[in-house]
């Protein structure tokens, strides 16, 4: 019955050395860590939505510039007829006269936002025809050649002056968001390119454990046939071939599964072979926790939107003590204007005209309405500050935690490679002294299973390195190997 198992797990074997002419005739990639990182940020979904936010983000700002530029307006009514009944009054009394005109005007307008002030200045330029159909096509023309003023909140709260300070630092944190997106990209591409490097190396484990697996059961098999050792040690050697078997097995659909996810990441399709280069150094980098930290207050976004929120309560408070009094508006105007019957008459001598005008707007009883909004606003204002202020402490922290962490990890990287390399020594050497009689398979088993777990934390040691360095980069945004800010050509996304 055992040697049917192992038979067993051999045909399966096979089953899966019979699909590997099949993958040979698949498209076949050999990539290293480096270049799977940069095909992550330019392939990748996640990719593809960091530069639309960042789109998205640059046409907002693109909005807000636009408001404090000059803006030239065209509007025309061509035509607008009326037909109605209208009260009129002769000397017999009132009466009701059906009236039909064609009406139709046009207007041009340059209207420009002030940022000091709040207001907004314009000029208008117009023609107004009017033609009363009732009264044999009689024509008159209404002209304004030229009509400047202003409109003036008076009320003491400037929304242009916020913006001013606010969008721009948007703006800036988008930028800064932006490359901190493509360092969570490049983190996951770790993640992913080490799932996948493990996958491989446990393949590579789990076959060459069952070829050493097979070719001691077959040495223990004539040393039973001879007497040298015992029944139990030789199930002892089958059981552990079948085992083998079973590893390779499952490695090999964990390997399927890790390829898969790799692909699907990196935007191939199934027909792409993943095989990875394994990083064999580490860069020599030493980061010091006070530059760290300086750089990360200087270029994280996360502190950028602290800043920002902030500005946006006190704008929120001033905004609410300027509702709790007296509201007016100013608005003045001076132009010139003519009627005429006809469109160079219209325009040969104009008058001049003046408007001016003040709106009021003073709240008697609102029962405490706009002092409850004052209040809330000051409050959600000492919030914001508190919060600010514990996630700044909290922030301080995680630098220095990820800082003291990757400078410890190239210690513990040489650790793992000394220790895959002393485990794969010893279980040579044991191995050598089992074929000879020296020691039995427990002690045997012992090397080997230190041998595994040496290479895997070998694997591990690597991944702790690139994920704490990349994290690293995410919350300062600068390169500790090249010593530069990281920096993007961002007109470039905007195409």
């Amino acid at each position: 019955m055992t040697f049917r198992k192992y038979y067993v797990v051999i045909f399966i074997s096979l089953i899966f050395l019979k699909t590997e002419p099949i993958k040979a005739q698949a498209l076949s990639r050999t990539l290293s860590l480096d270049e799977v990182v940069v095909m992550a940020r330019e392939q990748s979904l996640q990719g593809l939505l960091a530069r639309h936010r960042f789109r998205s983000s640059y046409w907002e700002y693109r909005t807000y510039v636009a408001r404090f530029r000059p803006s030239l307006n065209l509007e025309a009514t061509i035509p607008d007829l009326n037909r109605a009944y209208q009260r009129v009054v002769l000397e017999s009394g009132e009466t009701f006269v059906e009236r039909s005109s064609l009406n139709s005007d046009v207007e041009l307008s340059l209207r420009q936002n002030v940022g000091f002030t709040g207001g907004t200045i314009f000029m208008n330029s117009g023609l107004q025809r009017t033609e009363i159909l009732t009264e044999g096509g009689k024509t008159t023309y209404l002209s304004t050649p030229l009509s400047v003023g202003f409109v003036q909140p008076l009320s003491g709260f400037n929304i242009y002056k916020w913006q001013r300070k606010i969008e721009p630092l948007k703006y800036e944190e988008a930028k800064k968001r932006y490359l901190e997106s493509m360092e969570g990209v490049a983190i996951r591409a770790i993640d992913y390119f080490f799932d996948l490097a493990l996958a491989q190396i446990n393949l590579e484990i789990a076959r060459v454990n069952f070829e050493n697996a097979d070719t001691l059961y077959k040495i223990a098999q004539g040393r039973y046939n001879i007497g040298t050792i015992a029944e139990n040690e030789l199930l002892q050697m089958e059981l552990g071939t079948l085992n083998a078997g079973t590893a390779m097995n499952e490695a090999n659909i964990q390997l399927e599964a890790m390829q898969s996810q790799l692909r699907s990441f990196l935007g191939f399709n199934e027909n792409v072979n993943l095989t990875l280069v394994i990083p064999a150094e580490i860069p020599e980098t030493e980061i010091e926790f006070a530059k760290a930290y300086g750089l990360a207050l200087e270029n994280n976004p996360n502190i950028l939107s602290l800043e920002r929120e902030v500005l946006e309560s006190d704008r929120n408070v001033a905004e609410a003590k300027s509702e709790r009094g007296l509201n007016a508006d100013l608005f003045a105007s001076f132009g010139l204007t003519e009627r005429a019957n006809t469109i160079p008459e219209a325009y040969r001598n104009p008058q001049d005209q003046q408007q001016v005008r003040v709106g009021l707007m003073l709240p008697i009883v609102d029962w405490g309405l706009n002092k409850g909004n004052y209040k809330m606003a000051l409050s959600g204002h000492e919030v914001v500050r508190t919060q600010v202020a514990q996630e700044k402490i909290d922030f301080e922290q995680a630098v220095f935690l990820q800082v003291m962490r990757f400078n410890l990890q190239d210690d513990q990287f040489f650790i793992a490679a000394k220790a895959d390399t002393i485990a794969q020594l010893r279980y040579d050497v044991s191995k050598q002294r089992f074929l000879i009689g020296k020691i039995d398979v427990l002690d045997l088993n012992v090397a080997l299973n230190e041998k595994d777990v040496a290479r895997r934390a070998y694997v591990q040691a690597l991944r702790n390195y690139w994920n704490y360095f990349y994290t690293i980069r995410r919350l300062t945004l600068y390169d500790f190997v090249e010593e530069v800010p990281l920096q993007e050509e961002y007109d470039d996304l905007i195409e």
